[in-house]
């Protein structure tokens, strides 16, 4: 029997070429995004490439946690089993600090916040996988991150940098909780993450036509320019590592998969080593609860 697998950010990038690798193993994947049109055309593109493969596309706003409960909802009524969760929408958050719907810092919202209402909301359906399995992606960026817990939205200091890494970091964090957790409350369950190194995607588009206000948007744009330009792999190779991590059959749970070439910015997947933070037990449990809280979900 195939896996049902559901990917968030699919319409491009390291979602769509995840749905790709699923989709060439003949699984049924519904592919999610906020890019409806675009969505919409990847599936197409792929049910043509692939159509041993069940592949539907379902728009979902990772920004807003009544449009998740709703979307869950409509999910858990058509696929009743979900055995692969893959956390993987994600932005560049703007130059100036942006917030969702229900007023969180926007990258910490849609990242972590989204992704955590979303797991929880599905997780009827996941557990009633034989063997359920969630990915979160993470970033090269989680080892300069911190999450400051006393200021989690950035209301007082906001840099679009920070904002990025910490919410990696929290994916990666979120994930080695899962892990620790479901050890007591589901064993079967195979709580991971990965990161791409370095990908050459479509993230950066979003900050089109924002207003650089300042000397550090401008440096900042330069060293995004040199990270994709100089260093990145294509999106298709960095999506090798979420890949393994979805579907590797020596996959376990607590595993952190990324590239093994010099820095981790390409090569082919293996498994990496966490930063200090992800190892922490005790600051991933105290991420875990904010979650729980903010989301008004409980989970494991």
């Amino acid at each position: 029997m195939t896996p049902t697998a559901l990917i968030t950010g699919a319409a491009s990038g390291l979602g769509l070429e995840t749905a790709r690798g699923l989709a060439a193993l003949g699984a049924t994947v519904v592919m999610s995004d906020r890019n409806i049109a675009g969505g919409e055309a990847a599936c197409a593109a792929l049910a043509a490439e692939y159509p041993q493969a069940r592949l539907t596309f379902r728009p979902l706003d990772l920004g807003s946690l009544a449009a998740i409960a709703e979307q869950a909802a409509a999910w858990r009524a058509e696929w009743p089993v979900i055995d692969l969760l893959v956390a993987n929408a994600g932005l560049l958050p703007p130059l100036q600090r942006a917030e969702t719907a229900d007023g969180f810092e926007l990258k910490f919202g849609v990242n972590v916040l989204g992704h955590f209402a979303l797991m929880a909301d599905l997780w009827p359906s996941l557990s009633a996988s034989a063997a359920p399995r969630v990915v979160w992606t993470s970033s090269l960026v989680h080892r300069r991150a911190t999450i400051d817990f006393d200021d989690l939205q950035a209301t007082r200091a906001y840099a679009p940098q920070r904002a990025y890494n910490q919410a990696k970091l929290a994916c990666l964090m979120l994930a080695m909780e899962g892990h620790r957790r479901s050890r007591s409350s589901c064993p079967k369950l195979v709580s991971v993450a990965a990161h791409p190194g370095i990908a050459r995607t479509g993230i950066g588009n979003s900050r089109v036509g924002q207003p650089r206000r300042s000397l550090a948007d401008h440096l900042t744009d330069v060293a995004f320019w040199i990270a994709m330009r100089v260093f990145g792999q294509t999106a298709d190779a960095g999506a090798r590592c979420l890949l393994q991590a979805a579907v590797g059959a020596d996959v376990r749970g607590g595993d952190f998969w990324g590239p093994d070439g010099i820095g981790e910015m390409g090569g082919a997947p293996t498994r990496v080593p966490l930063s200090p933070s992800a190892e922490d037990a005790a600051r991933c449990a105290r991420l875990w609860q904010l979650c729980e809280q903010l989301t008004h979900r409980s989970l494991l």
